[in-house]
């Protein structure tokens, strides 16, 4: 069984091509998948080559952890079935070529436990569920502090910014503060002020999510909070990130990590996308064919006014 796939041969170099795929055991489905999105935080590290190294990380290989598609064929110990419609976080069934994370392809072989079945009606948006469970392992993990301390100041307004602060409003808190230095993004707001960090006054923000990837903008952030307030690293850095101490040490200021997404976080954001609480609408803003992916990905990484871009393979069934 053979599948057509963007491979990542090298540093800014992709390539459409057909792969044997491996097949499928007794846990696994099959996938043909209708649309995929192209992350512009892990997979532009890959396609930049800037991506610290991690155990499995090499070229060439499959990009893509925001697929969805049909399944077509389920193996006996699936629990998914025939004609369901499911989201994808990536796959590892191409032999030789890496899948990292190997969502991009036309048809797919994964582990029926890795799939989570999504409605219809989110169309194309069920994508946006793996940026939707990053943004909400984020600030679920704040509920393990009595009282919860919800951001509120957001640090970009893409995608991730975007869900943050929905999230924010619909749980019931107050509304963050979002800055954007990029005036192409700093429209689309719903519920919130989106400003220029030197058109903000405050110095006392309790907790500030930076989902920029700057690693230079910690002294920024400090300056900002209030004392023992809390900056939450939610983007991801490829540069060491550095801080003046003394600054950090007068309002001892606690810096967190937000890890990554798991099951968990992503069947919370499904329910609340389902129920309409968690609005996903405006955050798609390009579509193109899997054969344009050289093009696509230039546009998704480089064009300030592309929020998400979405490559879709239902011509290709």
């Amino acid at each position: 069984m053979k599948t057509q796939a963007i491979v990542l041969e090298k540093p800014e170099h992709i390539a459409f091509t057909s792969l044997e795929l491996t097949p499928p055991g007794p846990e696994d489905v099959v996938v043909d998948i209708e649309f995929s999105g192209i992350s512009t935080g892990t997979e532009k590290l890959l396609w930049s080559g800037r991506m610290p190294a991690f155990p499995g990380m090499g070229y060439p290989l499959v990009p893509g952890y925001e697929s969805v598609g049909r399944v077509i064929e389920a193996g006996p110990q699936a629990s998914h079935r025939v004609g369901e419609r499911v989201f994808v976080p990536g796959a590892r069934c191409y032999g030789e070529v890496r899948g990292l994370f190997g969502g991009a392809a036309s048809r797919i072989v994964v582990g029926d436990s890795r799939i989570v079945a999504v409605p219809d009606a989110l169309e194309d948006r069920a994508v946006l569920l793996a940026l939707a469970a990053t943004a909400y392992h984020a600030v679920a993990d704040a509920g393990k502090r009595s009282p919860i301390v919800a951001p509120d100041l957001i640090v970009g307004h893409g995608v991730l910014g975007r869900l943050l602060a929905r999230m924010v409003v619909v749980a019931g808190y107050a509304p963050p503060t979002v800055w954007e230095i990029n005036q192409q993004r700093s429209s689309g707001a719903e519920g919130y002020p989106v400003v220029r960090p030197q058109d903000d006054p405050r110095r006392d923000y309790r907790a500030i999510y930076d989902v920029s990837g700057d690693s230079g903008i910690l002294d920024q952030l400090v300056a900002r909070l209030a004392p023992g307030g809390e900056i939450v690293l939610a983007g991801f850095y490829t540069e060491p990130l550095h801080f003046q101490f003394a600054p950090a040490f007068m309002r001892e200021a606690q810096i967190r990590c937000a890890a990554e997404w798991k099951r968990p976080d992503l069947l919370a954001v499904k329910q609340l996308a389902e129920s309409g609480r968690l609005s996903l609408d405006g955050l798609i803003t390009h579509h193109d064919r899997p054969e344009h992916a050289d093009a696509a990905y230039r546009t998704a990484f480089g064009d300030p006014a592309c929020l998400k871009m979405i490559l879709d393979w239902r011509h290709l069934q």
